[in-house]
């Protein structure tokens, strides 16, 4: 059986020589061997990445990068561990190369991320992986590989095959559940770093503390669950992660940079060397979508537009809710990237003949859902005097409203937007823009 005295990081939770400090007032213990992967160039490399790209365009203090919230997804690896670790069974099932893995996934599962990464994995294009996969080329990276080596009980591949859930043992299946599920370190920091820095109480507002003090085992002893005592902070949870997602990164405008950015890296697919993208960082990655862009003056002004030394977002001509349009949501929902750019382009030509005049096919834009749905949230709750589990949403209605029934229908919108120079043009004219999609919807679905 595994004990707390045999992870150097949970004996420097209680006890650091050495600590990094990150926002809000919080320290992060470091051992000699967290140190060195910290140090070097694949780790250093993520502190020239922002966590939340186009949020800041919202958010003016989200400039946060992705080494903070590497560390504090670490540090809350290390309280997750040293509560578990209470647990016989836990400590029963888990095993040193596992727990050391554990450790350097949380470290290091942001290593395969670059700029907008999110936004250009949602558009679908062919050859562009996963950035868990990258991640696996930076663990192969032979610094990190000889410091894994050298310092861990484990393998760079033992690692990856957490980051990718792709391992089949009963510690390989509980350590992916923190690292990745219903209630997981990654959630817990995101959502009150980036309430924190974008200076909004949403994020923080569930009980983190009492959260972590409830893990135990679910009840086929593979994955981690809470105690009836961690209820109302789960609830609290998710109540923050539909807040969360409502007012930041779904915000309307964040979307309309989103949208620019997708259809710009779209329309200019065959000419970016993929790459340089994938190894670029906030400074790098603009230049190469400005090299890509030269040559088409519309995809140039989209670019300035984003990238320039003056902003110029899109404007919403209109936005479905699938509670209030679901025709029009179910219709444009979830739809491959590649349809709603046809779509879109569709719709600058009916425009065109109802302002009378030629619209460029880049100022008019489809914001909506992506293929891929966000996790539901479930999970098993204990109850330790009747010894015996129940699930969340059946012991939680907020749960069962928010999570249980499609997260993604009553966060996500379908939104249009236009050009800054269209706004006046279509309201003067009264466009009906819900005939002009359903004419343009009909038309590309018969092609």
């Amino acid at each position: 059986m595994m004990t707390r005295s045999e992870i150097p990081e949970l004996l420097a939770l209680d006890n650091p020589a050495s600590v990094i400090r990150i926002p809000d007032q919080t320290d992060v213990p470091l051992t000699p061997r967290v140190q060195r992967i910290i140090d070097s160039r694949p780790f250093r490399r993520l502190a020239n990445i922002r966590q939340l790209g186009f949020v800041a365009f919202v958010y003016p203090g989200a400039m946060h990068d992705r080494l903070e919230h590497s560390l504090g997804v670490y540090r809350s690896t290390l309280l997750f561990l040293k509560q578990l670790m209470f647990d016989s069974q836990f400590a029963e099932a888990m095993d040193e190369v596992t727990l050391d893995a554990t450790i350097l996934a949380a470290l290091t599962h942001d290593l395969g991320h670059y700029p907008f990464c999110h936004p250009v994995e949602d558009i679908g294009l062919d050859g562009v992986p996963d950035h868990e996969d990258l991640a696996r080329d930076y663990l192969d990276d032979n610094q990190l590989r000889q410091l894994i080596e050298q310092d861990w009980r484990c393998k760079s591949e033992d690692v990856v095959r957490l980051l990718q859930k792709s391992g089949t043992s009963q510690s390989h299946a509980i350590a992916s559940s923190i690292l990745s599920g219903p209630i997981d370190v990654d959630k817990l920091d995101y959502l009150a770093r980036d309430s924190l820095h974008a200076g909004v109480p949403y994020g923080k507002s569930f009980d983190s503390q009492r959260l972590i003090a409830s893990l135990c085992l679910n009840k086929n002893k593979n994955g981690i669950a809470i105690t009836t005592k961690g209820k109302t902070a789960a609830e609290l949870l998710v109540v923050a992660r539909y807040v969360m997602f409502s007012e930041v990164y779904w915000h309307h405008a964040v979307r309309s940079a989103t949208a620019m950015f997708q259809r710009l890296l779209f329309e200019i697919r065959d000419e970016v060397r993929w790459p340089t993208i994938f190894r670029s960082n906030d400074v790098t990655f603009p230049q190469e979508l400005q090299r890509a862009a030269v040559n088409e003056p519309h995809w140039l002004e989209l670019f300035l537009n984003l990238f320039g030394s003056e902003r110029t977002l899109y404007k919403r001509w209109g936005q479905f809710r699938f509670f209030d349009a679901p025709q029009l949501y179910e219709q444009l929902a979830r739809r491959p990237f590649s349809w709603l750019w046809q779509c879109a382009r569709q719709l600058s030509v009916e425009l065109s003949v109802e302002l009378g005049e030629e619209i460029p096919e880049t100022y008019i834009l489809l914001d909506a859902p992506p293929v891929g749905l966000e996790v539901q949230f479930e999970m098993d709750v204990y109850d330790r005097k009747g010894d015996q589990y129940h699930s969340l949403g059946d012991l939680s209605p907020i749960v069962r409203a928010l999570a249980e029934r499609q997260f993604d229908d009553y966060v996500k919108q379908v939104r249009v937007f236009i050009h800054p120079s269209l706004r006046e043009k279509t309201a003067q004219k009264k466009v009906d823009l819900e005939g002009l999609i359903r004419r343009t919807v009909s038309k590309i679905d018969k092609t």
